[in-house]
């Protein structure tokens, strides 16, 4: 696929087969040519992970220090005094069977979808939209719950649900360009240890392959994989 100047420009400045640390990778990105908008940081996560078994499958929720710079708009399924509480908790839309309709119409413009216990029943229909999408409320992530509240609050401030994909790769949003150095990096940290605690049992040889940083139209950038502790030691002296 052709690339443009901007992209082209970007690539020459980055060693294709160096693994830089976590602290120069995030510099060296910041430095690239950037676009007109605030794009994106990503972190590509490959595993050694053997997703066709479920128990080597990952799924789980992280709440990044510095959340993602963005505004998450959180849609909660429930009724009566869980309704009232959802929106008194910020969220953008709140509804039950009416809610369930609109999806059904079409309507997935949110981020995140939560809903209680009691309104499975009619938002399990919903799968086939939502699910593809990955919004679909889930008990494992804490999405189904009668703590809507917290749920929403949590959501609003950056927290996100991460998963392998069927290739066994993690990939996850950490912030924006804007970020300053520090605060992606602290970040980052708070992923690499999510994914290193929720290593499963059954996991053998290799538990991460190879870790991948890019901004939304900017090339990749090899990290160190072997990097796992000590990440935010180790920028101390540079940011000094």
């Amino acid at each position: 696929m052709a690339h443009g100047r901007r992209y082209r420009e970007a690539r020459e400045k980055i060693d294709r087969e160096h693994e830089y640390a976590p602290a120069e990778a995030i510099e060296l990105l910041k430095e690239l040519p950037s676009t007109k908008f605030d794009e994106s940081v990503e972190v590509h996560i490959r595993t050694g992970l053997n997703v066709r078994h479920a128990d080597e499958q990952l799924r789980g929720t992280i709440a990044l220090p510095n959340g993602l710079g963005k505004t998450v708009t959180v849609a909660v399924f429930a009724k009566g005094d869980k309704a009232r509480e959802a929106e008194e908790a910020g969220a953008d839309i709140v509804g039950a069977d009416d809610l369930a309709q609109r999806v059904q119409d079409g309507f997935t413009d949110f981020d995140v979808a939560i809903a209680t216990p009691d309104m499975m029943p009619v938002v399990g229909r919903l799968g086939r939209i939502l699910g593809p999408q990955g919004k679909m409320p889930n008990p494992k992530v804490g999405t189904v719950t009668m703590d809507v509240g917290k749920a929403v609050e949590e959501s609003k401030a950056g927290k996100v649900e991460y998963r392998t994909d069927r290739t066994a790769i993690v990939h996850l949003t950490i912030g924006k360009t804007s970020f300053e150095d520090r605060a992606l990096l602290e970040n980052y940290a708070a992923v690499l240890d999510e994914i290193i605690r929720a290593k499963p049992a059954v996991a053998k040889g290799r538990y991460i392959r190879s870790i991948t940083l890019a901004s939304t139209m900017g090339p990749g950038i090899k990290v160190d994989p072997s990097r796992t502790r000590d990440i935010l030691e180790e920028a101390a002296p540079a940011a000094a």
